[in-house]
Order: structure tokens, then C-alpha cells, then sequence
């Protein structure tokens, strides 16, 4: 590695708390789905900010638009009104179909914060101060703070932090009757992610999300969508639950939202949408004119580039690969994913060292656990991209 490599990783290693075990490159350049190291390396990036970089790196659309507020106006608070920001909003509304209201927040965890929030205190104003149960999913992933980490189901990731926040409980994932038994009267909401990211790409069913919708207006439930990864294309539409055709009644949002700057948000619709009061929840810098400038900004150009279609397409086409490559070497026991936002499940626990191989090789990806490979590549991925990861694929598998 070069000298300036080596000077921030002993920076990092003395200063930093040992929260990440980062991979050894240090990127200093990107344009779409490359990007280059402090050697002048090229890579292709097939994590995209874990999924945050939806129109690849160093878009000419946001950075202008970013440079253009920085010169005008970067902060003020919520307090007053900004330019962008209620246009934001409208955006997001008619994106998602209308009849949406949005608060705007910095991550996907601060989002999800909000939404738990906004369940709660929904649930309370309608059935009284015991109704604040939320039901998960099993291996789910929805932040690190404590709200969103007791709505995560992955006991890993808990542990160290016990005891958590009461009124969480988990089921598993697809199973309708599972989540059936456990609706009460106590709950509030139902959280899911129509397609789980960080759990390792497990794509919800058609009939458990509709079974899910079912449930929730039976029993008087929001319906809550963790679209912070899947949000903004991923999966093909702007968001996945149009996918599906089940429509929730809150929805959390942030990575892509801003290509990769901090920005989170929390649409709710219906009665959901009038639960919070002035004074119930906020954020110093959330739907800041800087952050809804390069919002508004990376929406167009998604749209102009129509890369949902692209997403759809070129997915399609490398899951396709894929399933070939395991036919092939017999080192992938699984594929499965929606859109750019997949995932293959190895044989043999080798997925961190395939990681690593293929780093070294040129080409970023990412590995959940020991048998985990996950691709979420920025949406201007085309076929000619991912040729070159199944060919790095396969000599590495096939040699294995």
C-alpha cells in the first residue's frame, strides 16, 4: 500500500474507535461505478455505499446542486422555513403516490427512531398507554441506536447491549401465520423490510406482505416499510413496496435518498400522518437546503437515467448469471435478491477470503457473515460491469 494508505490507516488505528474492521485500501476518487485508490488503482464498486451511491460516485446533477446551496445557504434549522425542503417532501409524496407527510432526519436508524415514535404514539392516542407492541422479523436489520437495534432480529448484534427497550418481538420472516399469532391488541405495528439488506438479501413474498397489509387493517396495525435500503430504484421501482403492490402506512427512508450524503426521512400517510404534534419529535439538521437540494437533485437524475428500468434489467440479468455460476462450480447453494440488490449464499463458509480475493483483484464487494455475498451496485450498472464480476467470480470459485 502506498505511503498515504499507511499514514491513515496508524491515524485510524490510534484515534478511531474500533467500531469497523476496515478493509485494507483507502479510496480517494470516484465517477459511477469506479473508484480509485491512493495508488491510482481503479476498482469497480459492487457495495455503493452499502447501496447509498444509487447513481455511482461523483454525480455532475448532485454535486452541482450541492456546491450551488453551500454557496448560498447551508443551515438555519427547522425552526424556519427552507428553500427545498417542503418541495422535497411533495416530491417524495408523488413519488411514493401521494397522500404522504415527511419528517426529515440524518440515517436510516434516525428514521427508524422516528417511525417507532410515531407508532407508539399513534397507538397510545387510539387504544390507550399499553398499546405500544411492535412485531419484527427475525434476522431483520434496523439500526444501531437502541430503538432501532431492539427492532432488529439478530440476537449478534443485541447481546452486548442488553437490556434492550421492551415491547419488541420477532417472527419469522414469510411465515403468515406467525405473524398472525403474534398481533395482540397491545400492538401498535407491524415492521418489516420488504426486501432484508443487511440480514442477507431475504426478499419478503408477494403473499406475506399482502397477508401482512390484511393483518394490520383487521386488527386497527400500521404497517411500517424499512425502505432505507431498498428505497430510491434498488429493486426497480422507486420504492419496493410498489413491487409488490402493498401500500404501508409509514415508511422509513435514507442511503440513497441523497447519493450518499446524510439524509433520512419518515413518510406516513393516512392517520399516521396526523399522530405527531409540534414539539413530539425533531432534528437539528434533517431536510437541511444543502441535503434537499442534492435530494431533489439525485431523484431527477435517477429518473431521467431511468434507472429503475436499468436496475430491473440488469438484475435480472446477472441473478440469471449467477444461478449459471452455481450450476457451474457448485460452490453457490443459493441466489436470490429484487432489482440490484443481491445476494448468493455460499457452500462453504468462504465468503470473507472471497471478499478479500476479489478486492485485490480490483473489484468491491461485500460479505455478510461467513457465507454471505452481497451486490449493490450503484444503478448505472450495466452488463458490461457485471461480466467482469462473474469472471472474477468464477476463477476464484472455480478454483476453489
Amino acid at each position: 500500500m502506498g505511503t498515504r494508505y499507511d499514514e491513515i490507516a496508524a491515524l485510524d488505528e490510534v484515534y478511531h474507535l474500533p467500531t469497523y474492521a476496515r478493509k485494507p485500501v483507502l479510496f480517494v476518487r470516484g465517477d459511477g461505478m469506479r473508484l480509485v485508490d491512493d495508488e491510482g488503482r481503479p476498482y469497480l464498486d459492487f457495495v455503493a455505499g452499502i447501496g447509498a451511491a444509487n447513481l455511482g460516485h461523483a454525480h455532475p446533477a448532485v454535486a452541482a446542486a450541492v456546491a450551488r446551496q453551500m454557496n448560498t445557504l447551508v443551515h438555519v434549522s427547522n425552526l424556519y422555513h427552507v428553500e427545498h425542503r417542503a418541495v422535497l417532501a411533495e416530491r417524495l409524496s408523488s413519488l411514493a403516490g401521494g397522500g404522504w407527510k415527511t419528517f426529515f432526519c440524518n440515517s436510516g436508524t434516525e428514521a427508524i427512531e422516528g417511525a417507532i415514535k410515531l407508532a407508539r404514539r399513534w397507538g397510545k392516542a387510539r387504544r390507550g398507554d399499553s398499546c405500544f407492541h411492535i412485531v419484527a422479523a427475525e434476522r431483520s436489520f434496523h439500526g444501531r441506536t437502541f430503538a432501532a437495534l431492539s427492532a432488529t432480529g439478530q440476537a449478534s448484534k443485541q447481546d452486548a447491549f442488553a437490556p434492550l427497550l421492551p415491547g419488541f418481538s420477532h417472527v419469522p420472516l414469510n411465515d403468515i401465520a406467525a405473524l398472525e399469532a403474534a398481533v395482540t391488541p397491545d400492538t401498535c405495528a407491524v415492521l418489516l423490510e420488504p426486501v432484508q439488506g443487511e440480514g442477507g438479501v431475504y426478499p419478503c413474498t408477494e403473499a406475506y406482505l399482502a397477508a401482512a397489509r390484511r393483518i394490520c387493517d383487521e386488527r386497527e396495525v400500521l404497517l411500517i416499510f424499512d425502505e432505507v435500503q431498498t428505497g430510491f430504484f434498488r429493486t426497480g421501482s422507486p420504492f419496493a413496496w410498489q413491487g409488490y403492490g402493498v401500500r404501508p402506512d409509514v415508511m422509513t427512508l435514507a442511503k440513497a435518498l441523497a447519493n450518499g450524503l446524510p439524509a433520512g426521512a419518515v413518510l406516513a400517510g393516512g392517520s399516521a400522518a396526523e399522530a405527531f404534534a409540534p414539539g413530539d419529535h425533531g432534528s437539528t439538521f434533517g431536510g437541511g437546503p444543502v441535503i434537499a437540494a442534492a435530494a431533489l437533485a439525485t431523484i431527477k437524475a435517477l429518473e431521467i437515467g431511468r434507472l429503475g428500468e436499468n436496475a430491473a434489467a440488469t438484475g435480472e440479468a446477472l441473478r440469471i448469471a449467477l444461478g449459471e455460476l452455481a450450476a457451474h462450480t457448485g460452490a453457490i447453494a443459493e441466489v436470490r435478491g429484487r432489482g440490484l440488490m443481491i445476494a448468493i449464499e455460499l457452500v462453504e463458509p468462504r465468503a470473507q477470503e472471497v471478499a478479500m480475493t476479489c478486492l485485490e483483484q480490483g473489484v468491491v464487494i461485500n460479505a455478510i457473515g461467513d457465507r454471505i455475498l452481497r451486490f449493490l451496485p450503484p444503478l448505472v450498472c450495466t452488463t458490461d460491469e457485471t461480466a467482469i464480476l462473474l469472471d472474477t467470480l468464477e476463477a476464484i470459485l472455480g478454483a476453489a
